[in-house]
């Protein structure tokens, strides 16, 4: 018989086990890690203690994730509450950049607005029209270890510098902005990176911004 025809049959037919338990105890089979020979049973042991430290190592993985979940959540919970008081363009765009840095740790932060927020705020830096066109297209973030279009030049000299770069699209129906992360370390963005905390920080800084548009600077908050 092949050995596949082997483990058919004792697949179909459990009660082989019980009928012949005590020849099952007196066959020995190679170690795993060594030459000598061990019985069935203690073979079978060291099966579940393999499975149990693969299950334990996949456990402390989800954990860790769990972990920085939490973190990255109350961190966009006080970017939140800060949005949600400022008053004003500049506030708002005060904000990103602080708490991007000091809360979330991304070094290099470069936000561009155009439509109707033209000479709403005093950052004068213009965006290309290529900026404007690579924004509308983004149906979500984007993650690249190479810097888009001309985006290059709102970091400054730090430029020449940066490895990852993540953009988010500012928009309210149609793309109004474009929200640009960039690190010196190629690991802090990268393509494959899951990108749902920025797609959450792309609608939350939009609605922000919006907000702000038609709200004059200092307007206090409706009861």
């Amino acid at each position: 018989m092949k050995a596949e025809e082997v483990a058919q049959f004792l697949n179909q037919h459990p009660e082989f086990f019980e009928e012949y338990a005590e020849m099952l105890a007196e066959v020995v089979i190679p170690h795993p890690h060594g030459g000598r020979a061990i019985p069935i049973s203690e073979r079978q042991i060291l099966s579940l203690r393999e499975k149990v430290r693969r299950l334990e190592s996949k456990l402390g993985e989800l954990i860790r994730f769990g972990e920085q979940n939490d973190a990255s959540t109350d961190k966009l919970h006080r970017m939140t509450l800060a949005l949600m008081s400022a008053r004003g363009l500049p506030a708002v765009l005060h904000v990103l950049g602080f708490n991007l840095r000091e809360d979330f740790a991304v070094p290099h932060v470069a936000v561009r607005l155009w439509g109707p927020y033209e000479g709403l705020t005093e950052d004068p830096a213009a965006s290309s029209e290529e900026a404007r066109a690579f924004a509308a297209k983004l149906n979500g973030p984007y993650c690249s270890a190479h810097v888009m279009v001309d985006t290059g030049d709102w970091f400054g000299e730090a430029a020449a510098h940066l490895r990852s770069f993540a953009y988010v699209p500012l928009r309210e129906g149609e793309s109004f902005g474009l929200l640009a992360l960039a690190a010196e370390d190629p690991q802090r963005f990268y393509p494959e990176m899951g990108t749902l905390y920025l797609r959450r920080l792309g609608e939350l800084a939009s609605a922000a911004l919006e907000r702000n548009r038609t709200e004059p600077a200092g307007a206090a908050a409706a009861p």
